[in-house]
């Protein structure tokens, strides 16, 4: 079926100066937006997107610039441009007026840098009444078209993100800071795996084309080595801007309320502005990415974590301009197709590997590399060159055997399919993809449909694609922490590897399985069988409804079963979704128990890995594992042929073989997964020991770790059965499926798995740890990773029960207040790490406010600034005017009530009101009504309650995960000597760049008798305003500014100088990161942190909640009878 065509209902006249380029795009056939593409005077290509029931507004403009533009001489410097160009514009030089602005208005931003783009993108409240804003000129509020004045913060948002793009300020003041930013996003980085391996491929590329250029950044890149060269680092990043920002490289999007026309006037007056230098495209097309000096060559690498992986890649053709047939999709299909006489199939069946991905990757216009990437295991690492040369016999395959056209069929119709019934993303989402596509050659009218849609069957591209997959044309890559010999180190992220040619005997071997003779042949490889899970019946029974239902029913309610289902009435896509719970106290009593579920489940999903693929390949899933309840089984995607699939997967939990080898294989992948837990990222892993120390009972993954050594196949095999002979099943059905559907399932599931009923008594009651008012704990934990050299805190407020609907209203509307708050303070003033942020957070039955941070700044330290943060928060708040206040209060209901925009996220919320058994499917209504009941002084007494770091009632709990490369550890090396040269070296280049002309001799004797490594913050910038002040005759307003930013910039160097600062006082301070008088006195009379040693002890010695009970009786939603 065709793609519908949607007009714009545009007018016949345009604004003047504007170009209407499309008026018609395919669209989805349930996408009611209008859309119009346009082309602004200045050469800014729009697509305006009107959407009437949007709850937020959103734009998103796409530059055709990025990393590959980097200076030789100063990695990074497109994306510290991304960073540096949200400091403030001419028009609204406040540097946080754009954050603060969406803040108050529900909204958020984000950018990135990638190749060959940089993409920055917002999304605000669609309606409401926008929060004033000072513009530089007039010092008045921000001027809105009268048509929007009460209805949108929109065009506020628009003018302060146009500016970016007009005239932005590149601030010196923040210069230090955004740099301190991308040095942590960088070492955020350092120990991940992928960025690392990313990175190796791209050094080891050619030099000659950008694909090699390290595109972070870092500060020795950006400040410390352009400084020793004498480069002024702002006038170079101004430079780049002016350079490279060209309206004619730009795409923007814009998508909201407002009417086309209304839209392109806004567009029109807000972004015509920006210069036009005529740039051209950016293109790389007189080098490859891998030329003849990189192909047939071995790199072998070590990871940080213990993974086993094999990858071949190739250089591919550049199919920017094959959109309508893909050739790329055609040959990632069958070499990356996990069911029958595929090449995961066949090294699966050997032991040799557990996954296989392929597909083509555009690297810029004109490049590309298509990349087969295999999960090995133990015995496949061993084997791999096996493994090879199965991957290249498969491609002769294919080279030998004319591209099939029913397999493009396939192919193409699921792509039909699959667009047609593409349902709404959010706002920022889309209009960030809509700028991005822009960037391409899609015909305007396929804006939307051309990266969904493969168009025909073009044998000769696909045949000239395959030709591409040569034995004489890829490098290979093998990564194993068992590998020997690594004899380098990559630069930036210094992984070890060696690369060597590829020996001739083994390329020898490839070319002969690449042209197999008959009984060289593996029979058991061959193209796939046609797919019997494509859904043919995709019927959809609407009935339009004036309010549809915000709660699902319940249709069956016995001892072993409680159904619950809703036919969908929103969205009317021919899908559904199917969640099944089968409670089984076993499954969480003990943690061997857990391991056991777990590695049952994993091995249900491997016997069924061949079978299920084709369905996974038509829009059909399923997944299984383990809860604190039990097991949850989940089959989600078109209801045509779910009960096949459903059947399927109940009969394999019911009657599994647990094969020794594939069982040897699951539980060392397993183990590797555990071990790997402690390598990754700190922020990742802090919520779990949170989680673990408010739970009742639960398990964490060491102790995971600790019993799986131990457990055997048999201890599977009869183990499994336990968990199926006696369950309480919970299921909700929700979708394109009636109740008789839901009915069916629910049958299915009862006589295939045949349990005996659980009765209530014996279901787990899931109860939170309740913390004492005015307990205040800390546990600290060390991580794993030697080498990582970031600390985190995870910094918890127990408020209360979640069932205080009144209660729970103050704690979001608190967090929706400080949100914005915290970040510009804790990261972008402060700059004490990358990851910063603050959520409320909820446990079984209990809830807080939370505070993480990841740095290099020690867990105490964080601790100090947070308190400083929050105690001076208490007068923010005070002060708040109540306009803002009720801003703030309708910023958190916006999100709150925001539509839901697809029938998965309708599932997910009926599922977790169901989950956490209080059945709260009016909970967002009533939450609401609470919220508008609130008023500043109930906030104030909140926060004097539960918050402020002087109150002798609040329950703090802080988790410190500690590195083992500490700023200790690093100083050990390095004497105060030396500590002492680096630091007056840096300041020097710091006072340089500020235009002071530093006598380095008086610099010198003030720092004589200073001992630089004990940190204090006073004695370290008493000789530097000293002399300012004395030696230079700088006046005193200068000095004052210089010494704010300079106080910034110690935080940032010391760390790497092994040297950790002192605070200015560790208890208590104001919201800029001064210590008001008193605070600290305040704060230090709050109790002592009590350290957690022993889990057990400290659980035993508190109370638990209660357990979550229904908000209303069950029988108000019962409905046993279908009505007529």
């Amino acid at each position: 079926m065709p793609p519908y065509v949607a007009d714009s209902l545009a007018h016949d006249q345009s604004t003047p100066g504007v170009e209407r380029v499309a008026d018609r795009l395919e669209l989805p056939a349930l996408d009611d937006r209008s859309y119009r593409v346009i082309r602004l005077a200045n050469a800014l290509e729009v697509v305006l997107i009107h959407d009437a029931e949007t709850d937020k507004a959103s734009a998103s403009l796409d530059v055709n610039v990025g990393s590959f533009c980097d200076p030789e001489d100063m990695p990074g410097m497109a994306h510290a441009v991304e960073h540096l160009l949200f400091m403030g514009t001419k028009k609204y030089p406040v540097e946080n007026a754009y954050s603060e602005y969406l803040s108050k208005n529900s909204g958020q931003s984000n950018a990135y840098t990638a190749g060959t783009s940089t993409n920055y993108h917002f999304e605000v409240a669609a309606v409401g009444s926008p929060a004033p804003l000072q513009d530089a000129d007039s010092g008045s509020g921000l001027s809105i078209p009268a048509s929007n004045q009460e209805h949108s913060p929109f065009y506020g948002a628009l003018d302060l993100f146009a500016q970016f793009f007009v005239a932005p300020l590149f601030l010196s003041s923040t210069l230090e800071r955004e740099l301190q930013a991308v040095d942590s996003e960088n070492k955020k980085n350092l120990q991940n795996d992928t960025w690392r391996l990313r990175q190796l491929s791209k050094s080891l590329s050619n030099p000659r084309h950008p694909y090699c250029h390290f595109s972070t950044g870092n500060l020795e890149t950006l400040r410390d080595n352009p400084r020793a060269r004498g480069v002024e680092i702002r006038g170079e990043f101004i430079k780049f801007y002016e350079k490279h920002y060209s309206a004619n490289r730009m795409k923007l999007a814009v998508l909201g309320r407002e009417s086309l026309d209304e839209l392109e006037q806004w567009v029109n007056t807000l972004f015509s502005a920006i210069p036009n230098k005529n740039l051209p495209r950016n293109r790389w097309d007189d080098q490859q990415p891998l030329e003849k000096e990189q192909l047939l060559t071995q790199t072998s690498a070590k990871p940080i974590m213990d993974s086993r992986d094999l990858k071949l890649t190739f250089p591919f053709l550049d199919e920017d301009e094959l959109y309508e047939s893909q050739p790329g999709h055609y040959l990632a299909h069958l070499i990356g197709h996990e069911g029958p006489g595929s090449i995961l199939a066949y090294i699966k069946s050997k032991g040799w590997a557990n996954s296989l991905v392929a597909g083509s990757q555009p690297i810029c216009p004109g490049s590309a590399l298509f990349t087969i990437t295999v999960r090995l295991t133990e015995d496949g690492l061993t084997n791999y060159q096996e493994v090879v040369k199965v991957i290249f016999q498969y491609i002769s395959l294919l080279r030998e055997a004319p591209p099939q056209e029913w397999i493009l069929d396939e192919l193409k119709g699921m792509s039909e399919v699959n667009f047609r019934f593409q349902q709404k993303t959010s706002a920022i989402k889309f209009t960030q993809r809509m700028a991005w596509t822009m960037q391409t050659p899609y015909p305007r009218e396929w804006l939307l449909s051309g990266p969904n849609l493969i168009r025909k069957f073009d044998p000769k591209v696909i045949s000239a694609a395959t030709a591409y997959l040569r034995p004489d044309n890829f490098r290979m890559s093998l990564i194993s922490q068992h590998l020997r010999g690594m004899d380098q180190k990559e630069k930036w992220y210094g992984t070890e590897y060696k690369c060597e040619k590829i020996p001739e005997d083994i390329l020898a071997g490839i070319e002969r399985v690449g042209h197999p003779e008959g009984s060289q042949r593996i029979p058991e490889l061959h193209l796939p069988h046609k797919n019997e899970f494509i859904p043919s019946n995709l019927e959809v029974e609407k009935k339009e409804v004036a309010n549809p239902l915000t709660a699902p029913k319940l249709v069956r309610n016995d001892d072993g079963v409680r159904v619950w289902w809703k036919k969908d009435d929103r969205f009317w896509v021919p899908k559904g979704n199917v969640s099944i719970t089968l409670r089984n106290p076993l499954v969480i009593a003990t943690a061997e128990n857990a391991v056991k579920t777990s590695l049952y489940c994993a091995l249900v999903t491997d016997a069924l890995d061949e079978y299920s693929y084709d369905a996974d390949l038509a829009g059909l899933e399923y997944d299984l594992y383990s809860t604190s309840y039990g097991l949850f089984l989940m089959i989600s995607g078109y209801n045509d042929k779910m009960p096949l699939l459903l059947e399927k997967v109940l009969q394999c939990m019911r009657t599994l073989e647990v094969r020794t080898d594939r069982f040897e294989i699951i539980k060392e992948r397993k183990l590797r997964g555990f071990r790997n837990w402690g390598f990754q990222e700190p922020y990742y892993q802090i919520g779990e020991f949170a989680s673990w120390l408010t739970s009742e009972k639960g398990w964490i993954t060491e102790q995971y770790l600790t019993e799986l050594p131990h457990i055997t196949a048999a201890d599977v095999r009869h183990f499994y059965p336990q968990l199926l002979s006696q369950t309480h099943a919970e299921v909700l059905v929700h979708g394109n499926l009636h109740r008789e559907d839901a009915l069916k399932f629910t049958d299915l599931v009862i006589t295939t798995l045949k349990p005996r009923p659980l009765s209530p008594s014996q279901w787990n009651i899931r109860r939170s740890i309740v913390l004492p008012a005015g307990s205040n704990y800390t546990f600290p934990r060390q991580l794993k990773d030697p080498a990582n050299v970031n600390h985190c805190i995870h910094y918890f407020l127990s408020v209360g029960l979640r069932a205080d609907r009144l209660l729970r209203a103050k704690l979001d509307v608190f967090t929706e207040l400080t949100e914005e708050p915290a970040f510009d303070q804790l990261r972008t003033k402060e700059q004490l790490g990358y990851v910063v942020f603050t959520a409320s957070r909820n446990s079984a039955t209990m809830m807080g406010y939370m505070i993480l941070i990841q740095s290099e700044r020690s867990p105490d330290f964080l601790e100090a600034r947070i308190n400083a943060f929050l105690e001076g928060y208490g007068s923010t708040l005070r002060k708040m005017g109540s306009d803002d206040f009720e801003r703030y209060k309708r910023s958190y209901v916006t999100k709150r009530t925001e539509r839901l925009r697809s029938l998965d996220r309708e599932s997910r919320r009926f599922w977790a009101h169901i989950t956490d058994e209080t059945y709260d499917f009016d909970q967002v209504d009533e939450d609401v009504k609470c919220i508008d009941s609130l008023t500043k002084e109930n906030l104030i007494e909140f926060y004097e309650h539960y918050i402020s770091p002087s109150s002798p009632t609040r329950s703090k709990l802080s988790v410190h995960l500690t590195a083992q490369n500490t700023v200790a550890s690093r100083a050990r090396g390095m004497g105060p000597g030396e500590q002492k040269e680096k630091l007056l070296m840096m300041l020097g280049q710091y006072l340089n760049a500020k235009g002071v002309a530093v006598d380095p001799e008086a610099l010198q004797r003030r720092f004589d008798p200073v001992d630089v490594s004990l940190g204090n913050q006073e004695s370290l910038t008493a000789p530097i305003e000293q002399h300012l002040r004395e030696d230079l005759k700088i006046p005193q307003d200068r000095v004052e500014s210089i010494m704010d930013e300079g106080r910034q910039l110690l935080g940032t160097v010391l760390p790497g100088l092994g040297i950790e600062l002192t605070a200015p006082n560790q208890g208590g301070g104001s919201a800029d990161g001064t210590v008001p008088a008193g605070a600290a006195d305040a704060s230090a009379g709050h109790t002592d942190a009590a350290v957690i040693e022993d889990v057990q002890k400290f659980k035993a010695g508190l109370q638990v909640s209660a357990g979550a009970t229904p908000w209303r009786d069950l029988s108000d939603f019962e409905e046993f009878e279908a009505k007529l």
